[in-house]
């Protein structure tokens, strides 16, 4: 494989450049004409320009892409992450065209897609399941009787969703028949498919995912876990490997069991099997993301891995060059996913020219960007900037080391979601790793992340919080175009 095209966009196009260019294989960019000076597209040794700033004329071009792959004598195509990474027909298209798709195959990511799919391969191979009901239903009776089987509440789910869209919590019975149509309804808007089903509402949910990596001949294993409970919008914010709470009975328990879900879809390259972890630290199968993580980082800090070199070297159908008996966990990781959001403002995205843009730097410290100083961040596409990462001996440093990091990223233009990271770090909640997915419902508000200021900030924010608070009735959201990038980066 000597020339690899990445079909992506921003920090994730830019780091399978960097590891492709240290494999010695060349790099093709695509682009849109909003990232025509984008980092990737100078990084790259050739890049094509696809179309228009919106995805579904650009990066979702995927016969366009192939196309231009063909014309550059591509060997092998990287997706990256959201976009076309998990879009079966394009892994079909791709293959069929001669040129290498370096991720799973089709009939893997067919599978894994559909959540009632996904969950009836991953019970014939004694996965545990959260109570519920597999097959898609419409019928509001029939998840009354459900729900009154396993206890309320329930969770409803759109079959075909991602990023918490077609999902509902049910406390009551009497309440099932309108979640179960807005359920319904927003699954047909977000995905063209209103299936859904129903299972037990987990209490004190923790989100807890195994990296899996596999090769063509046969051979699976697990990397280990991440924690990635610190949640907006069903969107992570907060990851680290490995989880706090696992045991290592616990950890090579949930390792075997995503094992067993990659082997039950012939799974190979990198994936994530993700589970809710409940109070009493069962855990159940959730779903299988069919691509990179936007989280990988973490777990290539604790395991010494280049996950993407993985992917390639799998893709061009090398063994894997390890077996579970070989990795280790090394010192703790932690990630904040830099989004250009206002933590003020319910996290609303924040558009603008990055007048200010310096990266912390230092042993341990990682930023996987797509930025530079002086771009301008579009309305099109994700928010995220970047993806702070560090590394050190153990959770208490790690933490001590993303709030230094944190404070030496400086970023003028845009709001950031970095105070809301420091926030995180300082809260006994998560020091403690005493937390679950409503961690945000549970302790954050605007007003406490004023309070968490340093006393010399404290008369401006106050000001700051006071204006926001007269005038957040009077913001409105401009309608954008739906992107596909993040809403299955999970």
């Amino acid at each position: 494989m000597k020339k690899i095209l990445v079909a992506n966009r921003g920090e994730i196009a830019l780091r399978i450049m960097r590891t492709a260019r240290q494999m010695g294989i060349q790099t093709v960019a695509v682009y849109s004409e909003a990232d025509r000076n984008a980092p990737h597209v100078r990084f790259a040794d050739e890049a094509i320009l696809l179309g228009p700033p919106p995805s579904a004329q650009s990066y979702l071009l995927g016969d366009k892409i192939i196309e231009k792959a063909l014309e550059l004598g591509v060997d092998g195509i990287h997706p990256g992450y959201g976009f076309l990474s998990e879009n079966a027909e394009f892994a079909r298209k791709v293959t069929a065209a001669g040129i290498t798709f370096i991720g799973p195959d089709p009939h893997s990511i067919e599978m894994m897609g559909s959540k009632l799919a996904a969950k009836e391969a991953a019970k014939k191979f004694h996965v545990p399941m959260v109570p519920g009901i597999e097959q898609a239903i419409t019928d509001v009776e029939t998840a009354k009787e459900i729900g009154r089987k396993v206890g309320y509440p329930i969770l409803i789910k759109a079959s075909a969703g991602g990023g918490g869209k077609g999902m509902r919590i049910v406390e009551r019975e009497e309440d099932t028949k309108e979640q179960m149509e807005r359920a319904i309804s927003e699954a047909v808007s977000a995905f063209g498919d209103g299936s859904v089903f129903i299972e037990k509402y987990v209490t004190g949910p923790r989100h807890v995912e195994v990296q899996i990596m596999g090769d063509r001949h046969g051979n699976v294993v697990y990397l280990f876990e991440r924690e990635c409970s610190i949640q907006r919008r069903h969107q992570k914010v907060v990851e680290e490997a490995p989880s706090a709470i696992l045991s290592p009975e616990m950890r090579k328990a949930m390792g075997e069991a995503a094992v067993r879900v990659a082997k039950a879809c012939d799974y190979v390259g990198a994936g994530t099997v993700e589970f809710l972890v409940d109070i009493n630290r069962d855990f159940y199968f959730l779903e299988m993301n069919t691509r990179l993580q936007v989280e990988h980082p973490v777990t290539e800090m604790i395991t010494g891995l280049d996950l993407v070199e993985w992917q390639i070297r799998v893709a061009r159908g090398e063994q894997l060059g390890f077996t579970q008996d070989d990795l280790r966990i090394h010192g703790h990781a932690l990630e904040l996913r830099v989004y250009a959001e206002d933590p003020l403002n319910n996290f609303l995205p924040s558009v603008g020219t990055l007048s200010t843009y310096r990266l912390p730097e230092g042993d341990g410290i990682r930023v996987d960007g797509g930025y530079t100083e002086g771009m301008e961040v579009p309305i099109y596409y994700d928010p995220m900037l970047a993806k702070l990462v560090v590394h050190a001996p153990t959770r208490t440093e790690a933490i001590q080391k993303m709030k230094e990091a944190i404070v030496a990223y400086e970023v003028e233009g845009v709001s950031t979601t970095l105070p809301f990271g420091r926030f995180v770090m300082d809260h006994e909640a998560f020091i403690t790793a005493d937390f679950d997915t409503h961690f945000v419902q549970h302790y954050y508000t605007p007003e406490k992340l004023i309070e968490s200021h340093s006393p010399a900030a404290e008369v401006a924010a106050l000001l700051a919080l006071n204006l926001y608070l007269k005038e957040k009735d009077q913001l409105k959201v401009v309608e954008r175009e739906a992107s596909h990038w993040g809403r299955r980066a999970k």
